[in-house]
């Protein structure tokens, strides 16, 4: 818990007391934001929906909310306490679209794009900086599959993501989650059970491998707290699974430990939370077969099967949620 004796806060310990409620809690840790996706059908269009889940009453279907600047796929995201950047997707766009939390019904509004356009990347940050890795520029005239790095700063979103140290590995289709001060990049097609962790006092330097996850695979999305992630979904062997890996940060030399399964396997699905629960939803167990499902993991008890919520407004999969 943070320290309140003496009324002084830095940024860090206003947040601290956010999470652990010794304050009133922010917008971001009330309720997920799950922008974009695909939703598949005979003459399917990309979507730029956002639905809210509000996490006090996570039964309820999603409330529709203020649409992305343009439709997109396989896009990431990461936000700060009051607001949500979107950065990238298909078929390989360098734009950022920020949410601002306390105006959710509007437009998402562009601010400075990334330093290379791309899809299937994964992103992690803290309430100044957010950062966006690997992914795949798909457009001839721009590299493959990449490594790169690009940080965000919060308080100068209007200028072009600056590149900065890239990952131990060129990959696409993984996922990223972190704490106030490092971020766990795992997974990736071709299926890799590879974890790269970013220090972001020393961003500039290639990320650090770490412990697996427990087995190879591609498409899952993580979601964590100050000292653990968790890793959901996702595709092993070409099959969707439900299973869920635990990142413990302190001990992240060692493999992910498995931990109660989400309620149906998917891939390409999206995750948010708080400090002591995340929420899964939508994905697909096929092209044809899209989940609205929202499960929820209670990370006190995430040995047991995650619960179903309240769907989302409509099924896709390759949206993205913080």
């Amino acid at each position: 818990m943070a320290d309140l004796n003496n009324n002084v806060f830095t940024l860090n310990t206003y947040t601290a007391a956010v999470k652990d409620g010794t304050v009133a809690a922010a917008v971001s840790w009330r309720a997920g934001w799950y922008g974009g996706g695909y939703p598949g059908g005979a003459a399917p269009s990309i979507l730029s929906k956002v639905d809210r889940v509000i996490f006090s009453s996570d039964t309820a279907t999603a409330v529709v909310k203020g649409p992305l600047s343009s439709a997109r796929y396989y896009q990431v995201a990461h936000g700060s306490p009051t607001d949500l950047w979107h950065g990238g997707g298909y078929p390989g766009i360098s734009t950022v679209d920020r949410i601002i939390f306390s105006a959710d019904t509007a437009t998402a509004v562009v601010k400075g794009p990334l330093a290379l356009a791309r899809t299937h990347l994964a992103a992690s940050g803290n309430e100044f900086d957010a950062w966006f890795g690997g992914g795949a520029a798909p457009h001839p005239s721009l590299p493959g599959v990449v490594s790169t790095v690009d940080r965000i700063i919060f308080s100068a979103d209007t200028a072009t993501a600056v590149v900065k140290g890239p990952l131990s590995l060129a990959t696409r289709y993984l996922t990223a989650s972190g704490n106030a001060t490092d971020a766990w990049f795992g997974g990736g097609y071709p299926a890799i059970s590879t974890v790269s962790r970013i220090i972001f006092s020393v961003d500039t330097a290639t990320a650090v491998a770490r412990g697996p996850l427990s087995a190879a695979r591609y498409q899952q999305e993580s979601h964590g707290n100050q000292t653990d992630a968790w890793h959901g979904a996702g595709m092993v062997s070409s099959s969707p699974v439900t299973t869920v890996d635990r990142i413990i940060f302190s001990s992240d030399t060692a493999t992910a430990v498995v931990k109660g399964p989400l309620t149906v396997a998917r891939f390409g699905l999206a995750a948010s939370g708080n400090a002591t629960d995340a929420w899964f939803g939508a994905g697909s167990l096929s092209p044809l077969s899209l989940r609205s499902t929202v499960d929820r993991i209670i990370f006190s008890s995430d040995t047991a099967t995650a619960v179903a919520k309240g769907p989302l407004s409509e099924g896709r999969y390759g949206l993205s949620a913080n």
